[in-house]
């Protein structure tokens, strides 16, 4: 396996580093900002019953502060492209555990990376349909092994696959390109995001945006003349955190693609702290707004309803009419798309990061002859992702926060631990404020979202399962190869 320098000297030989700090967190921007908070507003509000949901978008931003510092820290010192991937092989010995680590990854990213894509496409198909109606909502189906699924109606599933298309192509072609690109696509999104907080700010009503519930923030109840905790607090945050972390995900899509970013030590870690400061703002004061003028409990009845699909649109047709909600409607497709172009750069450059290593299959290692860029990578990552846009939303949700948490999150945030006790040579152009308090904060912080949830069990075994499955595989291919640890 390829030396930690010698991977990057060749990636830098390969790719153009034509990034800077302006494209890293516009890109940035546009993954976090896609469909899911003009989607999940309903479902975090029923989550935590009132307005007390801030809460769930207040300690989420915290939480993926600390974590934002664990990828600033990791994106600086080793800015090569393939983010977790290279971090997990360098924290944990790429010659040795190291290396069944980072291929773990790559076998979770085969389905966490498509499941992402998939929820942007699925998201902005949902709210075509407030525009075309005949397209249906979804339907259920019995799946052998899975029992009774709900999945997307057709026309549904086609018009996500359709948006998938378009971003392949879109993204064929040279980094510099996509860069240019990319600021256009997010004029779109500040342009909708600034609509919907004008609109709810001239429309405000502080009556409505803070009618607390009387119980909103009792964590004890009487009992017997004492206390006993009270379990839907925290059951009702844990659930109201899976969703805010899934909306601010993306914070870290420019350590996917760190070897085609000028400065990397510098721009990587403001990339990611910068993007994570203004999503956190948008998104307060965006749902602050919208709840003083829509009442939470209207809110709250839509999450188990088709028109959780399209709540935004709703909220603009209720303030200025049906013609405007159309327009709304146009832009907050313009964002989906957007978050879909973001998020498919940045993951289809791992698997390519993985074959040049030779820790994945050589195919994904080829690069455009012309565009320089890894198209194999692209073109499969966004075939996979098509086949994920039949499912509904919140199971592409929630499967993709556990699935993500338990392989990757926790390991590289108890690994930049580890890397500062083996490698403390290792130049770190950055360095994790208040170490190692985020690291630990984060840590408690994603077990937390990941066991405080009703039913949360169903999901952490289909994710043990998936790793089961990957260890199987991995020493089968090891065995053959004479690799670690069987050389």
């Amino acid at each position: 396996m390829a030396t930690e320098t010698e991977t990057i000297n060749a990636d830098e030989a390969q790719l153009i580093r034509g990034v800077g700090l302006r494209g890293a967190t516009t890109l940035n921007m546009i993954d976090m900002i896609g469909v899911g908070p003009f989607i999940t507003i309903p479902l975090i509000i029923a989550a935590m019953g009132g307005p007390q949901a801030m809460l769930g978008w207040l300690l989420g931003a915290l939480l993926v502060v600390c974590d934002g510092l664990v990828w600033a820290e990791l994106g600086a010192a080793l800015p090569g492209s393939g983010g977790s991937y290279r971090y997990l092989a360098e924290i944990y010995n790429p010659n040795k555990l190291g290396r069944l680590m980072s291929f773990l990854f790559i076998w979770q990213l085969t389905f966490s990376a498509p499941l992402s894509i998939a929820s942007g496409c699925i998201g902005l198909a949902q709210y075509a349909t407030y525009i075309f109606p005949a397209l249906g909502s979804s339907t259920k189906v019995t799946l052998r092994g899975l029992g009774v699924v709900e999945i997307n109606a057709l026309p549904v599933a086609l018009v996500a696959i359709a948006a998938l298309a378009l971003a392949v192509v879109l993204l064929y072609r040279r980094i510099t390109l996509i860069e240019k690109f990319s600021k256009f696509l997010w004029v779109g999104v500040m342009l909708t995001i600034l609509w919907i907080i004008i609109a709810g700010v001239t429309h405000f009503n502080p009556r409505l945006a803070f009618d607390f519930p009387p119980d909103a923030f009792t964590i004890f109840n009487h009992a017997g003349g004492g206390f006993r905790l009270r379990p839907e607090f925290f059951t009702g945050l844990g659930a109201a955190l899976l969703i805010a972390v899934y909306d601010y995900w993306g914070y870290y899509n420019v350590c996917f693609f760190g070897g085609e970013v000028r400065e990397p030590g510098r721009t990587i870690p403001r990339a990611v702290l910068l993007s994570i400061l203004f999503v956190a703002i948008i998104y307060l004061v965006m749902n602050v707004s919208i709840l003083g003028v829509i009442p939470w409990r209207e809110f709250a009845s839509t999450a188990n309803t088709p028109a959780r699909a399209y709540v935004i649109s709703s909220f603009i047709e209720r303030l200025y009419g049906h013609k405007a909600a159309l327009i709304a409607t146009a832009l907050i497709m313009w964002t989906a798309f957007a978050s879909v172009f973001s998020l498919l750069l940045g993951y289809s450059r791992v698997p390519y990061a993985a074959a040049r290593d030779g820790n994945y299959f050589r195919i994904f290692a080829r690069v455009h002859p012309r565009h320089r860029f890894p198209y194999i990578s692209l073109l499969v990552m966004g075939g996979i992702a098509a086949l994920f846009c039949f499912f509904r939303l919140a199971d592409v949700i929630a499967a993709l926060v556990v699935i993500r948490l338990l392989v990757q999150f926790l390991a590289q945030i108890v690994g930049v631990i580890v890397l500062r006790i083996r490698r403390p040579d290792l130049p770190r152009p950055f360095h994790m404020w208040l170490y190692p308090l985020p690291a630990i904060v984060a840590l408690v912080g994603f077990i937390y979202v990941l066991i405080s949830r009703p039913n949360f069990l169903k999901e952490i075994r289909y994710a043990a399962v998936l790793i089961i499955v990957g260890l199987i595989i991995y020493f089968i291919r090891a065995r053959a190869r004479g690799e670690w640890p069987f050389h």
